[in-house]
């Protein structure tokens, strides 16, 4: 187990293959605030480049997943203020750091998500919610969209009609209605939460990473190209793959009828 302390407001820990990152804000229901920001864009990205890690989880400490961004003064480390800015970079935040990622990455949401930590937890590849979890698209009746890929994320996942319902409402939905929509993949007990997305984890953990991250380099790729395209691209994920030591490992696991002991090579 490896675990740095830079931030207490961003914990991380590494074991068995799986790095858990974990919103630690409970007091202010771990609204997001700018070194929040930057803390946690730097936790995704070290797990992303880490080789001994093969599966991420995010999750908050507390009765809420995240409640926003932290809006009050600047001078407290929020993002509120009456500056406007027309040369604002996102390419280092975390909704665009998550999404470029190659590991896999759970959401186990443990409590309220709204805003900001609705898009958070909508650019994981998985979520599993606690039974008292929500998704608050509240943006609109703050006056604002959904800034951090709810717009990008909900139609795709939703269609449009849905989409277009659950954003210009600004509705809430229970951890049940977020299952019967299709946003969450399980709906477990509260108590059972860390345990259910750790054995999730766990379980992509234990294939082969090389092929896992390759998978889902082209699962994002195909969202936006042509079958043809894709059929070619995957192909050139193939090559290096066939080269692995990995790929030698399952066919010998799988000739000896045993468990195959992968090492990302």
């Amino acid at each position: 187990m490896a675990q740095d302390e830079t931030s207490d407001e961003v914990l991380y820990e590494v074991r068995e293959h799986i790095a858990t990152i974990t919103l630690n804000a409970p007091q202010r229901m771990n609204t997001i605030s700018r070194a929040m920001l930057n803390a946690l864009t730097a936790r995704l990205t070290e797990a992303n480049e880490d080789p001994a890690v093969r599966c991420v989880i995010l999750t908050g400490s507390g009765r809420a997943f995240c409640a926003g961004l932290d809006l009050s003064s600047p001078g407290a480390g929020g993002i509120g203020g009456n500056t406007l800015s027309t040369t604002l970079d996102l390419r280092n935040t975390p909704p665009t750091v998550l999404q470029a990622m190659d590991k896999p990455t759970i959401c186990a949401v443990n409590g309220g998500a709204a805003g900001y930590g609705m898009d958070t937890a909508l650019g994981c590849d998985i979520r599993i919610m606690a039974e008292s979890a929500k998704l608050a698209a509240a943006f609109v009746k703050r006056g604002v969209v959904p800034e951090s890929g709810g717009t990008w994320f909900l139609p795709r996942m939703l269609g449009w009609a849905k989409a277009a319902e659950l954003i210009f409402t600004g509705r809430t939905l229970s951890a049940r209605e977020c299952l019967d929509w299709g946003l969450a993949n399980a709906v477990v007990p509260d108590a059972e939460l860390a345990d259910r997305a750790r054995a999730l984890a766990r379980e992509i953990a234990d294939n082969a990473p090389l092929a896992v991250q390759a998978s889902k380099r082209m699962m994002r790729m195909g969202m936006n190209e042509t079958f043809p395209d894709h059929v070619h691209h995957v192909y050139l994920q193939l090559l290096p793959l066939f080269r692995s030591q990995d790929m030698a490992e399952g066919m010998r696991a799988f000739m000896e009828k045993r468990a195959p002991r992968f090492e990302g090579r």
